[in-house]
């Protein structure tokens, strides 16, 4: 079976990252704790899909990935940088796991880019973190992550917005974006495995 990316609803909930299943982190505010059942409900009544996960070649899941409108992420507003802007989608947290994570990460993230602009969204947002140089790729992707490297952000137009010790909040306008990316799961993927596919051997002279 060829690797995929779908949509993370109630029905794939189960199958994604037991850490992602009943968290309600980024729903919860202070003292409050969001029911995530409730929630889902408001998010797919308001917007539908609030994430993807990615399936591999061998049918086990190497990463998800939430995202949604701003406004349904309350936790946003307390953190550093924050609060996002109102006309955004937000991503909010990622899971990676094997040896591949910021290949899988990119694939979730260009899926997140379609998303946004089929729904009509004029920025996507998330919070970044500036790592020293040299920190580990285990340390800047491996696991859960409720923040992004900053410099895999800029590798896909994202600026900064705020900005307070190394916590950044960064914005991806949609304006301007080429179509290729528009919601199309299986093209993004395909995409994304062609342009970081390794360049074929040259051919030796006869």
């Amino acid at each position: 079976m060829p690797s995929r990316v779908v949509g993370l609803t109630r029905g794939t909930l189960a199958s994604a990252p037991a850490v992602c299943r009943d968290c309600v982190w980024w729903q919860s505010r202070g003292n409050k704790t969001a029911a995530k059942e409730r929630w889902i409900e408001r998010v797919e009544d308001e917007w539908g899909e609030w994430g993807t996960v990615y399936y591999g070649d061998d049918g086990r899941v190497l990463g998800s990935m939430q995202y949604g409108p701003s406004h349904l992420f309350p936790r946003a507003h307390d953190l550093p940088a924050g609060p996002p802007s109102e006309d955004a989608v937000l991503i909010t947290c990622s899971y990676l796991a094997g040896g591949a994570a910021e290949f899988v990460e990119q694939s979730l993230l260009l899926a997140a880019i379609g998303e946004a602009r089929d729904q009509g969204a004029r920025g996507l947002e998330a919070f970044a973190y500036r790592y020293p140089e040299g920190e580990t790729t285990e340390e800047r992707f491996l696991v859960h992550r409720t923040v992004f490297p900053r410099d895999f952000l800029e590798d896909f137009g994202f600026v900064t917005l705020r900005a307070q010790g190394r916590v950044e909040l960064c914005r991806l306008e949609l304006g301007g974006l080429a179509p290729v990316e528009e919601g199309r799961r299986a093209k993004v993927l395909r995409v994304v495995q062609e342009a970081f596919a390794p360049a074929p051997a040259p051919v030796p002279p006869n």
